[in-house]
């Protein structure tokens, strides 16, 4: 914080003061402090996710709720609504839809990672950015956090197949185990992944409150991806089980 003025300084001190903010070094001191000031438009833009931290009421909530989009939508977009529930009915042939291959699949999957590693990467630096703005250790309106946390829990919760409950279908072997390619966008495990990161998320399990001592913006992201690990964990169980 900057120093507030005193108001019983002596006019000597004033004077004094006066002759040294003229003085080079003052003036690039003052140019320095400016420069800190200006306010980083487009990283508050990330780390607010677009705006959704200044929202009222439970903005961390509107954070994962955008992470499960930038999960969910894609995948919709790049096979279609209807694929998902014809590969878990079994309905898929060779023709039908020639681009369910392996390659296809692994594309996808890898996409979704470096999809992943790009919202984490500009999250640290627009966290610390805007916290260095804000003066703030973790400014609460920050909701990239959250994105990448939710994102993470989907990526993993979905993305590590149970290999003994894999469907008897043509190209069961060639998935790598994603909810929106093995259960039809099953709501109830993506409403199970959406609230586990949520738990996760506000309890901070060993070591995410920990890991919210790490400097920058790094203590602000690492939290909320341990508490996607667990929540992961925990959807990938509800997975094993059937539920």
């Amino acid at each position: 914080m900057s120093a507030k003025t005193d108001p019983t300084a002596s006019d000597d001190s004033a004077a004094s003061s006066a002759a040294a903010s003229t003085s080079p070094s003052a003036e690039s001191s003052n140019a320095s402090a400016t420069t800190a000031q200006r306010k980083p438009h487009f990283a508050i833009f990330i780390a607010t996710a677009a705006g959704l931290g200044y929202l009222p009421k439970a903005p961390g909530t509107w954070g994962s709720l955008a992470g499960f989009v930038l999960f969910a939508v894609p995948a919709c977009l790049w096979f279609g609504p209807e694929v998902p529930y014809m590969l878990a009915n079994g309905s898929v042939g060779d023709f039908a839809y020639p681009n369910l291959a392996a390659g296809y699949f692994s594309q996808f999957v890898w996409a979704y990672i470096v999809l992943f590693l790009l919202i984490s990467a500009v999250g640290v630096w627009s966290a610390r950015r805007t916290a260095e703005y804000w003066r703030q250790k973790d400014p609460g309106r920050v909701v990239i956090d959250e994105v990448s946390g939710e994102f993470l829990t989907m990526l993993l919760g979905s993305g590590v197949p149970t290999w003994w409950r894999i469907p008897e279908l043509r190209y069961a072997t060639l998935a790598p185990g994603f909810i929106l390619m093995r259960s039809a966008l099953n709501w109830k495990y993506l409403l199970v992944g959406f609230i586990l990161f949520r738990v996760f998320d506000i309890w901070k399990p060993f070591p995410a409150r920990q890991a919210e001592s790490l400097p920058g913006g790094w203590g602000i992201m690492a939290d909320d991806w341990i508490a996607g690990i667990y929540a992961a964990i925990g959807l990938w169980l509800a997975r094993a089980a059937g539920l």
